[in-house]
């Protein structure tokens, strides 16, 4: 299972989700489903800007725990 440690990272810079928000141009029910762990995909580009504005490395942000996960959804 992938765990999104974004708060901590916001906490470290001392930065609100706005603030990121607003530097990323990305919106602040976006962020906040990923900063939840909600999200079911991260596109590159979000991630490389939230890394730019953070000044941090993916890893700093996404970080691999063994457990269950959900089953991925199979459709059409």
């Amino acid at each position: 299972m992938i765990r999104v440690d974004l708060d901590v990272m916001l906490a470290r810079r001392k930065m609100t989700l706005t603030e990121l928000s607003q530097r990323v141009g990305i919106t602040m029910a976006n962020l906040s489903i990923l900063k939840n762990g909600r999200a079911r995909a991260v596109r590159m580009g979000t991630l490389d800007a939230i890394c730019e504005a953070l000044n941090c490395q993916p890893g700093d942000i996404l970080v691999w725990e063994p457990g269950s996960m959900e089953a991925p959804e199979r459709g059409a």
